[in-house]
C-alpha cells in the first residue's frame, strides 16, 4: 500500500506562485508514475501534469503549460508541481496520483492506482 501526502496549497494573488508537494511512503516510490489532477465543485477531475518514474518524460494539460512544471526527487519520495502566473481559474483542489507501471495515458485517472486526500489552492482575483 502506498500513502500519498499533499502539501504546499493556500491562496495566492492572480499572477502569483505556489509549490504543491506529494510525498509518497514505501520504498518503490522511484518506480512508480506521478500525476497531478485536480477539481473543482460540479466538474469532473482533470488532469494537470504526469511524469514518469525516471523523470524523462513528462506531460502536462493544455491549460497549464508554459506555467506550470512538475519535478520529482526519488531520494525524497517526492513529487512536485510548480505553479507559475496563477489563474483564478487554478482554483481547485489539487490531487497527486502514483501509478504503478508505464504512463501510457498519463491523462487518465482511472489509470493511477493510488491517490492522496487533496490540497486547497485558491487563486484571488
Amino acid at each position: 500500500q502506498v500513502q500519498l501526502v499533499e502539501s504546499g496549497g493556500g491562496l495566492v494573488q492572480a499572477g502569483g506562485s505556489l509549490r504543491l508537494s506529494c510525498t509518497a511512503s514505501g520504498r518503490t516510490f522511484r518506480y512508480y508514475g506521478m500525476g497531478w489532477f485536480r477539481r473543482t465543485p460540479g466538474k469532473e477531475r482533470e488532469f494537470v501534469a504526469a511524469i514518469s518514474w525516471s523523470a524523462g518524460s513528462t506531460y502536462y494539460a493544455d491549460s497549464v503549460k508554459g506555467r506550470f512544471i512538475i519535478s520529482r526527487d526519488n531520494a525524497k519520495n517526492t513529487v512536485y508541481l510548480q505553479m507559475n502566473s496563477l489563474k483564478p481559474e487554478d482554483t481547485a483542489v489539487y490531487y497527486c496520483a502514483a501509478l504503478t507501471g508505464s504512463l501510457f495515458h498519463p491523462s487518465d485517472s482511472s489509470a493511477y492506482d493510488y491517490w492522496g486526500q487533496g490540497t486547497q489552492v485558491t487563486v484571488s482575483s
